[in-house]
């Protein structure tokens, strides 16, 4: 029996091109901390890399830590009392990359009805970016953070896509076992990972990623009304 739908947010309920979020994202955080004595190349490529070691954990320290145990071998230690500038630029200079994405409004919709339907629903977003950004891009998504039991962050997580272990700590988390679960993304690669454990899954196919030119004829796919009916056939 079913009972929560995973969702991803960048390219599923937030419709965007990643690259034109990726250039506005890192531009505008350079161009915040060039004040502060980071290189603008020299901080992107370490951000890249501090993702990098995110990817990789191993689930022994969660993906915060592990990004500024990175991040702080590069600059040196002392950079951790940066983070609150870090933290600002969420606050107030990311929300500028909302230019960058588009909007649907069946996304919002979808994840209404699917409530209404009397599932639980959870956002299962690459836990990269910390809650602060995140919350922010699920309100340019038309949702709220309280609509959904789990939002997961890079300060409450220890996996990522594409790593199995990342869906096995949501259900753990939620108390679920994988046959009570749908993941919905646009990811080809990473979120129908889940399929492997025993999740049902539906690719959206507006913002679709398929870098492995995976045939997906082998998933369920198609837009928020298929979506929809892919529900309501479960």
């Amino acid at each position: 029996m079913i009972k929560t739908i995973l969702f991803d947010l960048d390219g599923t309920l937030l419709p965007m091109d990643q690259d034109v979020f990726l250039k506005a994202y890192m531009g505008g955080l350079a161009k915040k901390m060039a004040p502060h004595g980071y290189e603008p190349d020299k901080l992107i490529k370490s951000i890249w890399v501090g993702t990098g070691a995110m990817v990789k954990n191993d689930g022994s320290v969660r993906n915060d830590e592990a990004f500024w145990n990175t991040f702080s071998a590069i600059y040196g230690r002392d950079t951790r009392v940066d983070e609150p500038i870090f933290e600002d630029f969420y606050r107030v200079e990311f929300q500028q990359a909302k230019d960058a994405c588009g909007f649907n409004p069946m996304a919002a919709e979808a994840v209404k009805a699917i409530k209404a339907m009397g599932y639980h629903v959870a956002l299962a977003t690459n836990p990269l970016f910390p809650a602060i950004a995140t919350h922010s891009r699920t309100k340019w998504a038309g949702l709220n953070p309280e609509d959904f039991d789990l939002i997961t962050t890079y300060e409450n997580s220890y996996h990522c896509k594409p790593n199995p272990d990342y869906y096995r700590d949501i259900l753990a988390t939620l108390n679920l076992k994988p046959e009570e679960c749908v993941m919905v993304g646009n990811d080809a690669s990473e979120d129908m990972v889940p399929a492997a454990l025993g999740m049902k899954v539906f690719l959206l196919t507006d913002c679709i990623i398929n870098k492995e030119n995976k045939d997906i004829s082998c998933y369920p796919h198609g837009s928020f009304p298929e979506l929809l009916d892919f529900i309501l056939a479960l």
